[in-house]
């Protein structure tokens, strides 16, 4: 079970007003502040997410593999929350919209403005979701 993730981040200022109004779309709400970190909490004890300036003092940098998936529900809400995301200054990696790589899986991928890379996604069909 994931209990929380983290994302480093070289502006806690602007990752935590990106993700403020992100994870608001889905009614996540801050759950933790601290000057070198912040926390969202989803609802119904789902998993947190942090953002945090790296402990080690390093720049923060993201990697090409690591994604976070955010479960929307709904294609209109994967739709909303890819294009919020953008508006917030994040960037495009793949418009919302069926994949043929997994039948009745839509998702929307973007990333934030430190580069780490997160997805929005719901199932269409029964047979997909879990």
């Amino acid at each position: 079970m994931i209990v929380y993730t983290t994302l480093g981040t070289n502006d806690l200022f602007r990752s935590a007003a990106f993700f403020d109004a992100v994870l608001g779309e889905l009614g996540a709400e801050r759950c933790r502040s601290e000057p070198n970190l912040v926390g969202w909490r989803f609802p119904k004890g789902g998993a947190e997410l942090y953002v945090l300036s790296p402990y080690d003092g390093l720049a923060a940098s993201s990697g090409n593999g690591p994604m976070i998936g955010l479960f929307a529900g709904t294609p209109s809400a994967v739709r909303a929350l890819h294009a919020k995301a953008i508006a917030c200054g994040g960037t495009d990696e793949g418009s919302p919209g069926p994949r043929t790589y997994s039948p009745g899986f839509f998702a929307g991928y973007f990333r934030d403005p430190d580069g780490n890379k997160l997805n929005v996604f719901c199932f269409t069909n029964a047979a997909t979701s879990p």
